[in-house]
Formats: structure tokens, sequence, C-alpha cells
């Protein structure tokens, strides 16, 4: 769910601007799945600058406190979103906790680190949402440890139909800066991509896992 289309746009402008996104319709990227994309996104390519990170942590920060009130704790997912988690967290002036995809196999053998109670409030971020299931694995953990987790606030979504019906399957409300729709506008808007290109992006979400350019 996108909460301010004019926010989405300005995200998706300032993702294109550093390429922390990049489209590439006539020479695709090979996703680690096996997965052929002509786009690919990198957001933590944000944090080397400091105008966008502020922009995304503000942006961040008001969305929590304007949906979930101001929580006891920010979790960050591992490990894409542990520096972006910590800024927002900062910025509300809360406690933060990160979560690993699985637990240590040494030490403590932790799956989320930091101080975190029984019963209390947990907002998640996140950087990216493909599928969702790394995402909902963090929420999984966290609330095996008692947590409430309010929901989910991400950066950016390819908006697959997969990771719609996961999210509404386990009930987590997940609310994003900007999605590939906003991203497509923007880019046209911009000359980035022409219409034939635009065309092939749309395609190309249709049926990612199939998609073969």
């Amino acid at each position: 769910m996108i909460l301010n289309k004019d926010t989405a746009k300005k995200t998706a402008e300032l993702l294109l601007k550093v390429k922390a996104i990049k489209l590439q319709p006539n020479k695709p990227f090979q996703w680690a799945s096996g997965w052929n994309s002509p786009i690919y996104c990198d957001n933590r390519i944000t944090l080397s600058y400091p105008a966008v990170r502020v922009f995304l942590k503000e942006e961040i920060a008001k969305i929590v406190e304007l949906e979930y009130g101001k929580p006891d704790v920010i979790a960050g997912v591992a490990t894409g979103a542990i520096a972006i988690g910590i800024l927002v967290a900062q910025e509300l002036g809360v406690p933060f906790v990160y979560v690993r995809p699985e637990p240590k196999k040494h030490g403590r053998q932790n799956q989320i680190e930091g101080y975190l109670e029984r019963g209390q409030n947990v907002v998640v971020i996140e950087d990216l949402i493909s599928t969702g299931s790394s995402s909902l694995n963090a929420v999984n953990a966290l609330k095996a440890q008692g947590a409430v987790v309010k929901g989910m606030i991400a950066i950016f979504s390819y908006g697959f139909d997969l990771a719609t019906k996961n999210f509404k399957d386990k009930n987590v409300n997940l609310i994003t800066l900007s999605n590939y729709e906003n991203l497509l506008e923007q880019a046209l808007d911009s000359n980035y991509i022409s219409d034939k290109e635009l065309l092939t992006l749309k395609e190309w979400r249709s049926n990612p896992s199939e998609w073969n350019n």
C-alpha cells in the first residue's frame, strides 16, 4: 500500500537518480533466483547520499507515527534494512533491534540482535519487498519472541501478486514509500525509459519467473 503519491514519485526519482534502481529492458540482469529481470534494486546505495537517506528516514518515520503511533521498538531486517532502520529509530527516539535470516550457529545463537521485551510494540523496517518471504520470516521471529508486530514499512516493492498474497495470509500490514507502478510512471515522465521500454517492463512484471527478453 502507498500512502502518498507525491512521496512515491519523489522516492522513485531519487532511487533512479542515485542508481539504487537500474532499469535495463534491453540488457536484463539475472537475479540470484535465476530470474531474468529488466530491473535491479539495491537500496543500500542510498546510504552513500546524505540528502537521500535523510529523505527516506524522515518519510518512513512520519508513516510509522501516522499509522501506528510511536512504537516501543523499531526492527530492521538484516542486512539491507539495518542501517535505514537505525536511522528511523534515531529519528523517533526509540530502541532498535535487527533480525537475522536465521539464528547464529554459535555464541548465544540469537536471531534477534538487541534488547526486546515480550509484549513490546514493534514496527518492522525493510528496504525491498520481492516475494515477501524473508521479510515475513523476520516478523515470525519477532512474534516468537513475544513482540507485538504492528506492521512493516519498506522503501520499495515490486508489487508481485505473490507478495500481496503472502502478507495477506500472514495478516501483516505492509506500507511502501514507492512501488513498481510509480517507478515506471516516474521513469517515463523523466525520459529515463521510452514507451516501448515501458511495455517491456510491464510484461516482465506480469510474469517475472517466465520472462525472457
